[in-house]
């Protein structure tokens, strides 16, 4: 292992909710590529802390900070902020593997890039696929009325209602590019931006707090980019496969935060109502179907 002094100056923050044996490889990824890795853990019962500490026994890098609770993602990552002594924060996900070099790679582009204040890596599937998500447009209270009351005509006056939000269908750069959002899943911040625009918005609990964080700095005049030569597999989904319904209330919920915090004026009073109307129909659908398939599978 690479001595500490030898690292990036990079603080790995992960929160940990139930991620199994997951968060011990995404721990020993990244150690190599870090100066510290901080496990913030948002009261796990399913041994992965247990088995962190017996696998990373000495090692001095890692620490883990037990929050007691799950205070949701954008909350325990701010415990990670408070505990960081790095200057740069990776902030990732524990069902996420980085292949080597993938740190040091995001620093260098962030380095490169004196006005960006995040750079996010390529985010794979286990089949190798680029995941939904990594690299995306922001949202628009108008293309979520059209979607959601099947406007698609309106598409051929203005095509830009319906481009598609997540951008993984389009061939990917030969470079750093700036995009308007990646994924919380694995995002390099610099400290510098971090301390101009403030930490993650505890207002959301789980979903798009990302993106809420991503607008902000766009905001504030910095840049996001994705670099497609730092990747990683994603085995999206293990923290919340116990909880699916739990995971798509704070989604929808974090999706109208997003729109309601983003919007102003008379056009976004007007389109406000409708969709958050259509967004909770769309939780209503989701929940009965789930709903059906116990049932169906209580009575097989």
């Amino acid at each position: 292992m690479l001595q500490s002094a030898s690292r990036p100056d990079v603080s790995v923050v992960v929160v940990n909710y139930n991620a199994g044996t997951l968060l011990a490889d995404c721990v020993a990824a990244v150690l190599p590529q870090s100066r510290e890795v901080l496990v913030v853990d948002n009261g796990s019962h399913d041994g992965s802390i247990e088995h962190l500490a017996a696998r990373f026994a000495d090692e001095p890098a890692l620490r883990v900070l037990l929050s007691g609770r799950n205070l949701g993602f954008a909350a325990a990552c701010n415990l990670g902020i408070a505990a960081a002594q790095c200057g740069n924060l990776l902030f990732l996900n524990p069902d996420c593997c980085l292949q080597p070099g993938a740190v040091p790679h995001l620093q260098a582009t962030l380095e490169r890039h004196p006005r960006a204040a995040l750079v996010g890596g390529l985010l794979l599937n286990p089949d190798g696929s680029e995941q939904r998500g990594c690299r995306r447009r922001f949202p628009g209270l108008g293309s979520a009325f059209v979607r959601l009351f099947g406007l698609t005509a309106l598409s051929r006056r203005w095509p830009r209602l319906l481009a598609p939000v997540d951008l993984h269908g389009e061939p990917l750069p030969g470079g750093a590019e700036p995009v308007d959002a990646v994924s919380g899943a694995c995002m390099l911040v610099r400290g510098a931006a971090l301390r101009e625009v403030g930490g993650w918005d505890e207002g959301y609990f789980l979903h798009c707090e990302d993106l809420d964080w991503c607008m902000r700095f766009h905001r504030a005049g910095w840049q996001v980019l994705f670099d497609p030569a730092a990747r990683g597999i994603h085995h999206q989904g293990t923290c919340s496969r116990a909880v699916p319904l739990f995971v798509e209330w704070h989604k929808h919920k974090g999706m109208l935060r997003y729109f309601r915090k983003f919007n102003s004026g008379l056009v976004a009073s007007l389109l406000l109502l409708p969709v958050a109307a259509g967004v909770w129909a769309h939780f209503s659908l989701l929940a009965l179907r789930q709903l059906g398939r116990r049932l169906c599978g209580r009575s097989a």
